[in-house]
């Protein structure tokens, strides 16, 4: 942690950070190490992990299963900093599933030999594809080419993002099983919308993030007990809290932005408590971190009149779509046994258009079973459940979500559900509370650093231009990521008066690992075909 600034806390600026997802915390925690005066905001009670959310029966509950890739360098360094590396599981495989059974299963490929990218994926499908045909498999081969050309230039980028990612597939000749049998899946559970819905240039992104750039890039850790919020959000609160100029505001919801007209910078923002209804004044504020998604960042800006006319990039953000997520969670009466502790449903009819993930905590938490159930004795496996594009799921009643789980999902899955039986149950909806990457949005998405040098925004959808990271999609290390880069923009920005530059730094982004040498070879020869090509007006059948 960097030493802290000498400047008095009535000297040091103070930034309104709002939102404290993982973005908000970036940008809480390189303002705070930098010296300035943070007060944090958002709606739900404790956004400090610090009171664990809980069902009625005191039980652990979390909104989403997050995973924790091989190439999440900023958490990893943070744990580290924190001396919490022992939170995490070791890396696990996961299954896919479908109404035939089981479709294929991901192994841990840090575990073996490591090939170079993508021979070594290749090479696991080998076995681990369980009904996919070969010449399907290799029908994705020309989705590489395309990963290739992808940021060739702006210009490229963005005539990939103009169309969506099934008419790309089936430009490029993907077959149709392998569309629906394993891109389809992994797109909903990974972008949460099926490939006709999403962006063929984010689609790209992602599938070469989280699977394609390195052999291991697809190895996923788990927490080992509790939440996310209880174990690595909750030390980090406690740290800033302790040791910094850190103010938290639970269940408050930012209503309006002030602006002070001769300076056009932030001067106050007005909150409400959404449980009294009451509504009070933060002033004296410096700058403003905006670590919303679309469904805040529209409601702010409608009732930000002057800010919105300062700030139509905003508001166009605050247009684009977002998507519903349901999550459940189950206790049973017995043990099911189930090879694979991370688990993607796919092309179950009970789904109703969504994607939708199961995770047996009872097996990635066990040494901590009890906690799992309140402190109670463990008495079968605890099960967590996620659907994302669920609006039609989100519709049903929690028995009937709860009995598409039980009755008709699970045990196509594995028969062992059968004989089991909920003993208690939590279900929560999350309307519009996840990032829609649709065709053509990117230039809509909000940028880090906007028209109003004192207003930042944070979050994985965010655009960071020229500070551009290699996380990419919905992703956990990229909001955090985002954070602490909206706070080094507002450092740099010369905005936040009083700073001591002998001691507040700017906070250190670690780049994800360097592309392989086969990968960048391929770029530049890309790049020598293609650009000609396009100088004289000629596109390839499959170029968008």
């Amino acid at each position: 942690m960097p030493e802290q600034s000498m400047v008095t806390q009535a000297e040091s600026s103070h930034v309104v950070v709002i939102g404290a997802g993982w973005a908000g915390w970036g940008a809480a925690k390189a303002l705070c190490e930098a010296g300035m005066r943070v007060t944090l905001i958002d709606g739900m009670a404790d956004p400090t992990g610090r009171t664990p959310t809980r069902t009625a029966t005191g039980k652990p509950f979390e909104a989403g299963t997050r995973g924790f890739w091989r190439d999440y360098p900023n958490i990893n360094a943070l744990t580290h900093e924190l001396e919490l590396e022992h939170v995490f599981t070791d890396f696990t495989t996961s299954a896919f599933w479908s109404p035939d059974g089981l479709e294929a299963t991901a192994p841990v490929f840090g575990d073996g030999w490591q090939l170079p990218s993508p021979l070594g994926q290749a090479m696991a499908t080998v076995k681990n594809f369980k009904r996919l045909p070969v010449a399907d498999r290799l029908s994705i081969a020309g989705l590489l080419v395309a990963m290739l050309d992808l940021n060739r230039s702006e210009a490229t980028f963005r005539r990939y993002d103009a169309i969506d990612a099934l008419t790309l597939f089936r430009q490029l000749k993907i077959s149709e099983r392998m569309i629906n049998e394993f891109l389809r899946p992994i797109l909903l559970v990974g972008l949460f919308k099926p490939p006709e819905d999403l962006s063929a240039a984010v689609t790209m992104e992602l599938l070469y993030y989280y699977a394609l750039a390195h052999q291991d890039s697809f190895d996923v850790r788990w927490i080992r007990s509790g939440t996310i919020a209880e174990r690595l959000i909750a030390p980090l609160a406690e740290r800033l809290l302790d040791r910094c100029q850190l103010r938290v505001q639970g269940g408050t919801l930012a209503t309006c932005l002030n602006l002070d007209h001769q300076a056009a910078a932030i001067q106050s923002v007005e909150v409400r408590s959404p449980a009294t209804g009451r509504t009070s004044v933060i002033n004296d504020v410096d700058a403003v971190v905006l670590a919303v998604g679309s469904k805040g960042m529209n409601a702010l800006m409608e009732q930000s009149p002057f800010c919105a006319g300062a700030l139509p990039e905003l508001v166009a953000a605050g247009t684009l779509g977002a998507i519903d997520v349901v999550s459940v969670r189950l206790w049973l009466d017995r043990y099911v046994a189930v090879d694979d502790p991370a688990n993607v449903f796919s092309r179950f009819a009970p789904l109703q258009g969504s994607g939708a993930t199961f995770f047996m905590l009872d097996q990635l938490q066990k040494g901590d079973e009890t906690d799992l159930w309140g402190g109670r004795t463990p008495q079968g496996s605890v099960v967590a459940s996620d659907f994302y594009n669920a609006t039609a799921i989100a519709a049903l009643n929690d028995q009937e979500i709860v009995d598409t789980l039980m009755k008709e999902l699970l045990p196509q899955a594995v028969p062992g559900f059968r004989l089991a039986r909920a003993l208690e149950f939590e279900v929560r909806r999350y309307p519009g509370s996840v990032s829609l990457f649709s065709p053509g949005s990117f230039s809509q998405r909000p940028p880090l650093q906007t028209s109003l040098p004192s207003v930042v925004c944070a979050g994985d959808w965010v655009r960071m231009g020229e500070r551009e990271h290699g996380a990419k999609g919905l992703c956990q290390e990229r909001a955090y990521v985002c954070g602490l880069e909206a706070a080094n923009a507002l450092m740099r920005s010369g905005v936040l008066k009083g700073m001591d530059r002998a001691t507040s730094r700017e906070h250190e982004v670690l780049p994800i690992r360097p592309e392989e040498p086969q990968v960048l070879l391929g770029r530049a020869m890309n790049k020598l075909v293609m650009d000609p090509l396009e100088a004289f007006g000629i596109r390839l059948p499959w170029m968008p």
